[in-house]
């Protein structure tokens, strides 16, 4: 039959369904069949057939037949799973009653009183009528749909490739199949790489988006502060009455990070012929980072020790949580499935950076914020995996995508959870001394970024990017300051010699943020100022010696020190700062920044287009709640700081230490006014002034200062490689104070951004689903949708 004719007759069971007010029986097979049995009907036919308002109207007033139509089309694919799928008619019901559901289900999940309709059982309904006994005929409908797709997705000639040589056997017993050995692609755990079949990956892609739209409940309930609530359907799907749980999880990790977009590694092939692999990936992406979707905040994570070899899964950890994709994905533990899964995305995560060098000599790939939160999940629950990363100077492969996407992204309202995430990632690297360690690799790929240009390692890249985003990016980046200065804090004991640029860069931060109108005008903002200075007194505590562009930069701003010294808290200085805040904030921008010219080719990093659609977003917790302070001993190992220790200032306790009791105290301190106006009080500057860590500083500038006078006075000299050349030679050993206990701030699982990545990982995924536009127009609770 024609595809026209197909349509027309699809539409007008549409039709009839919405416009039948009885109730259709169940048994009525001539009726029902029409939706699946003999059209051919692509999903966006099915899309632009089944119109948002003639589902809604079903459902509110006929809601038996929508009940039917649902119940009816997951017999349907419980059959197929059933018997395998051998002829074309069976695979194109399968395919048919997929679309539909897809096309149904959020519907379904926008009423509440529907909700518990795929959770309720079907009398009678249960396994296709083929008389099994009665508990496995009470099975909930939703657990029905999901145990037939995780079927459908192993089955031979429809979405895997057969092992039978003659078509005469009937065809693998799909109840016998051992799905490991249909894996869809080599990697962990696998060796094999089945041949690429175009239709196959049609049909999984099918699939998996039918499973994605099941998982999209969450999207219908609002964001709730305990995160603890667990997404039923991804409950039961990665549970161990899904028997093909491993094999699903391993072929989508597979997918995803043996996935090349060059196209067999020649560049422009895949102009040649279109690339089918790249949707499937990334709905392979979307899947796996849903059944990720797991609090480690409030629940046990195994351990890191033990590794047995011969299984890709380490079997020697306790048990774990319940969620098997979790608990696989914590498991993995061999080499060479850490270096293919890092190579993998570091090969993704590079791609949009490939075009700046080729354009278009490979495909962009559009998918690297679920790259981004995958990476997150495997450093989160895989220790190992982390400390893998961080074994080489293979991070530095993820380090400078992501370095790449944060200053691209800076000034598009639209892209502040990719800047999120992005910062996140960093947060969690720089907590382990490795990471700092790595930055101090010399920096040569030259990837065109709208910075400045200069000649370093990749910690001054980071430094240097890092200023970008804070003087230049837009206001809502304000509350990743914090985070931003954590990590440069973080790294600041393990640098070995930063640039002048990337040091001039800091000073101006320095310069920038204890201005007193920007020091008065918030209560957290003088914490940027304790950051800093912490940074500078790791570098000139523990790396002073190649550290000569740092030490000039100081001695050059050497006022800004002094100022903060001799900081102002009369009220009438207080009174005058905030005055100036009255009339339109200075920017932080290029105040006494000498601005290079930025890298060639580079593009200025752009705004949103206007009318580009974004999801909000839950706020995320502040840096005191994101990290947990740990003091580095001699012998490297980290000590948690309890926040009791943290109460009693042992002498030798860093001076950032004390502003924890100052910081709790500046709410008593300070006034609210009833305008909800900030109103800094002469005791709360007082209180956290007299804990600035200016000692070391002001002994280094004490001790220098007059010397390098003398040399510019006694050699004429204005020429500042020669004063570099004697702070290189100079030393300030025993002229400092004690070094103090390096101090870190370790990122900690907890609900406030377990709830954040659930929040912008479906907002992703409901803006990357246009076609079909499977969510948009349906009343989703987890996020709003604005237009830029």
């Amino acid at each position: 039959m024609g595809s026209a004719d197909s349509k027309l007759n699809f539409r007008k069971a549409v039709i009839q369904l919405t416009t039948k007010t009885q109730p259709v029986e169940a048994t009525d097979d001539a009726f029902w069949d029409q939706f699946w049995a003999d059209t051919a009907t692509s999903v966006q036919d099915v899309f632009a057939l089944v119109p948002a308002a003639e589902i809604r109207a079903v459902r509110e007033e006929s809601p038996s037949n929508l009940a039917t139509l649902c119940y009816k089309a997951v017999e349907k694919l419980v059959q197929g799973a059933e018997s395998g799928c051998h002829s074309e008619k069976e695979k194109q019901i399968v395919l048919n009653c997929s679309r539909l559901l897809t096309r149904v289900l959020p519907y379904i999940f926008e009423d509440p009183d529907w909700r518990g309709f795929f959770w309720s059982t079907v009398p009678g309904a249960g396994r296709a009528g083929q008389g099994d006994d009665d508990d496995e005929n009470a099975r909930p409908l939703a657990e029905s749909l999901l145990l037939a797709i995780a079927d459908l997705l192993f089955c031979p000639d429809f979405t895997v490739q057969s092992h039978r040589r003659s078509t005469v056997d009937s065809a693998e017993d799909v109840h016998s199949l051992d799905s490991c050995e249909y894996i869809w692609e080599a990697g962990v755990g696998f060796a094999h790489s089945p041949q690429p079949n175009y239709i196959h990956d049609l049909n999984r892609m099918e699939l998996l988006k039918l499973l994605l739209t099941c998982f999209s409940e969450a999207m219908y309930l609002p964001p709730a502060p305990d995160s603890g609530s667990t997404n039923p359907w991804v409950q039961f799907f990665c549970s161990t009455e899904n028997r093909h749980a491993l094999p699903l999880f391993t072929s989508l990790l597979n997918t995803v990070c043996a996935y090349d977009p060059v196209g067999y590694g020649i560049p422009y092939n895949h102009l040649l012929f279109s690339d089918y692999r790249e949707p499937l990936v990334e709905e392979a992406a979307q899947v796996l980072i849903v059944t990720l979707d797991h609090d480690s905040a409030t629940s046990t994570s195994p351990t890191v020790d033990g590794t047995t070899t011969g299984t890709a899964m380490d079997d020697t950890d306790p048990p774990g949580p319940e969620n098997l994709f979790v608990n696989y994905l914590s498991r993995i533990h061999r080499e060479e499935d850490f270096q293919f899964i890092l190579k993998g995305i570091a090969r993704l995560l590079s791609n949009p950076l490939l075009q700046t060098y080729l354009p278009n000599s490979t495909k962009k790939i559009q998918f690297h914020q679920e790259l981004l939160v995958l990476f997150w999940k495997l450093c989160d629950f895989n220790k190992k995996f982390l400390f893998f990363v961080l074994k080489s100077s293979d991070v530095l492969d993820i380090l400078v995508p992501i370095l790449y996407f944060l200053n691209d992204a800076r000034a598009d309202h639209s892209r502040v959870g990719l800047m999120h995430i992005g910062v996140f990632i960093l947060l969690l690297l720089s907590g382990e001394r490795n990471f700092g360690v790595r930055l101090n690799k010399p920096y040569s790929v030259r990837v065109p970024m709208d910075i400045p240009v200069f000649t370093g390692t990749h910690a001054d890249l980071l430094i240097v990017v890092f200023h970008k985003i804070i003087t230049s990016g837009h206001q809502r980046l304000q509350p990743l300051f914090d985070c931003l200065l954590t990590i440069v804090v973080n790294v600041s004991p393990y640098l070995k010699s930063l640039s002048m640029v990337a040091a001039n860069k800091l000073l101006h931060l320095l310069e920038a943020f204890s201005t007193t109108w920007f020091l008065f005008s918030a209560a957290q903002n003088h914490h940027l100022v304790f950051f800093l200075l912490e940074a500078f007194n790791n570098i000139i505590q523990y790396q002073f010696d190649g550290n000569s562009n740092l030490v000039y930069a100081i001695i050059r701003k050497r006022s800004v020190f002094h100022q903060l010294a001799n900081l102002p808290a009369d009220p009438p200085a207080i009174h005058k700062a905030l005055q100036r805040r009255r009339r339109p904030p200075e920017s932080l921008s290029r105040t006494g920044s000498q601005e290079g010219a930025s890298m060639e080719g580079s593009r200025p990093a752009a705004p949103a287009e206007p009318g580009t659609l974004k999801t909000s977003l839950v706020a995320t917790p502040g840096i005191d709640k994101l990290t947990e302070k740990s003091q580095v001993s001699e012998d490297g190992t980290l000590r948690s700081l309890e926040p009791m220790s943290q109460q009693s200032s042992a002498e030798g306790s860093p001076a950032t230490e004390e502003p924890d009791q100052a910081w709790r105290e500046q709410r008593r301190l300070s006034s609210t006014s009833a305008s909800g106006q900030w109103n800094p009080t002469s005791e709360w500057v007082l209180s956290w002034k007299s804990k600035l860590p200016l000692q070391t500083i002001m002994r280094l500038l004490q001790v220098l200062v007059p010397q390098v006078e003398k040399i510019c006075i006694d050699k004429g000299l204005t020429d500042e490689s020669e004063i570099l050349r004697f702070l290189q030679h100079g030393t300030l050993v025993g002229l400092l104070p004690v070094p103090h206990p390096i101090l870190i701030r370790k990122y900690q699982a907890n609900s406030g951004t377990a709830m954040w990545f659930r929040t912008y990982m479906w907002g992703v995924i409901y803006l990357r689903n246009v076609d079909p536009p499977v969510w948009y127009d349906t009343d989703v609770k987890l996020f709003e949708i604005q237009r830029v």
